[in-house]
């Protein structure tokens, strides 16, 4: 592909960074890549791509030199999967038979108006809540069969109303013309808005874009650690925060958890809700990912932080969005890609979901590409900013981008896998996986913490 101004997906994040036209930034390989109609390649490449541009502005703020940027579309299509490419010492080769059987279920079913329906099971607890809803036990026969005696749409608003997930497949024209759709539409892709005034905060001295920047990780699987992880490749301290209480995936703790810390804080417990204040008090990035109103209710809202902590970047991601009629359902990455229109478009001749987590993926990335533009804008304007993201808005990025034929079984050459594994040594013992893969010709990314069991490390900032 070569010259990234080539590619519409990078011009869009460009248009929402505003500013010079970036120079030398360059994205090597083109699509299919996995085997999809959708570019899953380039439109990753291009996200990686506006990073690089975004912390290259960056440290431009901080030396008043630039730096090239280079992306490889087939590294990019493998960070949508990378949970896949992780490996520990030991560790016998993947059974596919092994996966959970709730794994299996979270997939399009038919259902009665000739429709088809896609429930949640990827956890425990809404695997509960989809089943009190159906009736039925957890099995593949006995879902099936209860979701083919529901109208699609109605299974969809039950299941809403239990607070479980699930979804009705819509394709990407329907999406469109839905309310919900209309409302996203509206708005751009990473939405970055000043909330609050403060004085201007210049970067920190240091020797990478992130330097000296504090962010709290208040996220769970998949997009929020994502972000979270990537403001740690270019040189944040990065804390995140969860409570032993809350449902987690250890797969992707482990692989979303590279150059970060993690301690445990009940937000339940006073005390240990002031200890978190404590901390957003000293900190330049607040991450988020819980439903609306949920942090609200404990002083922890975008306005709240910004009179506590004058110049906070407060970064939100979520499964729908924050305008429109689904602004407070939960949901997922399967959620986002059965709603958006993919998972009907990829499907043949039944819908069915794509080979990767590219909602997830691509959210975190475009989330901490909106916290370092906010940075920049903070370092020289001054304010407290709230940058969203949301996995829908990702599928309708990707439905945005053009298509491809590809054949069957396609995926990331092994080749190009060997060129971004690395090796490193874990609590958990020697780990193979993905290293950073946006290359900077001043500050290479990297990682300078291993992945930790989650509750590791005190709830301090480093000094």
């Amino acid at each position: 592909m070569g010259d990234a101004a080539e590619n519409p997906a990078f011009g869009e994040l460009m248009a929402i960074r505003g500013g010079t036209p970036p120079r030398d930034v360059r994205i090597e390989g083109e699509d299919p890549v996995l085997a999809t109609r959708f570019a899953l390649g380039e439109t990753a490449a291009a996200v990686m791509a506006a990073l690089g541009v975004a912390a290259a502005d960056l440290w431009e703020q901080r030396t008043d030199r630039r730096q090239s940027v280079t992306v490889d579309a087939n590294h990019a299509a493998a960070t949508l999967k990378s949970y896949a490419y992780m490996r520990l010492a030991g560790d016998p080769p993947p059974d596919p038979a092994a996966t959970p059987a709730r794994f299996g279920l979270t997939s399009p079913h038919p259902t009665k108006d000739g429709r088809f329906f896609l429930p949640h099971f990827g956890l425990p607890h809404l695997g509960e809540r989809v089943r009190a809803v159906l009736g039925c036990d957890e099995d593949l026969d006995s879902v099936r069969a209860a979701i083919r005696s529901w109208d699609a749409l109605d299974l969809e608003n039950a299941i809403a109303e239990g607070r479980g997930c699930g979804a009705m497949v819509r394709s990407n024209a329907e999406w469109l013309t839905h309310p919900h759709g209309r409302a996203l539409a509206a708005k751009p892709v990473v939405e970055i808005t000043r909330i609050a005034d403060s004085d201007p905060e210049p970067m920190p001295a240091g020797d990478r874009p992130l330097a000296g920047i504090r962010a709290l990780d208040l996220t769970r699987i998949l997009a929020g650690p994502t972000c979270a992880r990537t403001l740690a490749e270019h040189g944040a301290d990065v804390l995140m925060v969860t409570a032993p209480h809350l449902p987690q995936a250890d797969r992707f703790v482990m692989d979303t958890g590279h150059g970060k810390r993690t301690c445990y804080l009940d937000f339940n417990d006073p005390a240990q809700l002031e200890t978190l204040h404590g901390l957003v008090r000293d900190a330049d990035v607040f991450s988020q990912g819980y439903r609306p109103g949920v942090l609200a209710a404990r002083g922890l809202s975008p306005e709240a932080l910004a009179e506590m902590r004058p110049g906070i970047v407060y970064t939100s991601m979520n499964c729908y969005g924050y305008d429109g009629p689904f602004r407070e359902r939960a949901g997922w990455e399967q959620l986002a890609q059965t709603v958006t229109g993919i998972a009907e478009e990829h499907g043949v001749p039944d819908p069915a979901l794509l080979p990767a987590a590219a909602c997830d993926y691509t959210t975190g990335y475009l989330a901490a590409f909106g916290t370092l533009v906010a940075l920049a804008r903070r370092a020289v304007e001054g304010g407290s900013w709230h940058v969203r993201a949301s996995l829908c808005q990702s599928g309708m990025f990707l439905c945005r981008q053009r298509r491809v034929d590809f054949e069957k079984g396609a995926d990331v050459p092994q080749a190009k896998i060997d060129e971004i594994a690395v090796t490193s040594e874990t609590p958990y013992g020697q780990m193979q996986h993905l290293g950073p893969i946006l290359r900077l010709s001043e500050t290479q990314p990297r990682w300078d913490l291993p992945t930790s069991p989650l509750g590791t490390h005190d709830p301090v900032w480093l000094t």
